[in-house]
């Protein structure tokens, strides 16, 4: 499967980087491929090191104005570099079966909002997870919650976006909902 994962390129502490490692050698150990934003820094990197170390494979997308950040990569992992931010994000989404939402900024923010967005409106059907780690998304949580309380989301939230509270029930939905488990 390949799993795209929307997240942070900052350098995070502990809380954040050891689930992350966890979520990355889960997917590498079950010989899936990591869709990445292509970054070789921070949480970005720790996610794509612990996916190849762990056996799995790379396919990063980048975007010109951060390629001097880009991971250097070899076959049999790909890299594909787009002009701008929404060529990017529509790659991630062409070459991803299932999308994670690790924690993140406001560019995670809205990859992840892009991608709820499209499920909404029916354009696709990739099962998605929030991977609250340390309750970061707490708030973002009830904020869902809420605009389905009050009739902003046309489908249960349920069939947009399922949260998971660690590594192994992010990789257990996806892989339940893609019937690879």
């Amino acid at each position: 499967m390949n799993i795209c994962v929307f997240l942070s390129a900052a350098d995070l502490d502990d809380r954040y980087t050891r689930p992350a490692r966890e979520f990355a050698e889960l997917l590498g150990k079950a010989g899936h491929t990591l869709v990445w934003g292509g970054s070789d820094v921070g949480l970005m990197k720790v996610v794509a090191d612990g996916v190849q170390q762990s056996g799995g494979r790379l396919f990063g997308v980048s975007v010109e104005f951060l390629q001097a950040k880009a991971r250097p990569v070899t076959e049999p992992d790909r890299m594909l570099v787009t002009a701008d931010l929404a060529e990017r994000k529509a790659a991630l989404l062409e070459h991803a079966d299932a999308v994670v939402i690790m924690v993140g900024g406001t560019g995670t923010l809205d990859e992840a909002t892009e991608i709820l967005e499209l499920k909404k409106h029916g354009k696709t059907t990739k099962p998605v997870v929030l991977l609250n780690t340390a309750g970061f998304y707490d708030g973002l949580k009830t904020q869902f919650r809420r605009m389905e309380d009050e009739g902003f989301l046309p489908v249960p939230l349920t069939d947009l976006v399922f949260f998971a509270e660690e590594p192994v029930g992010a990789l257990a939905y996806l892989e339940e909902s893609m019937g690879t488990r």
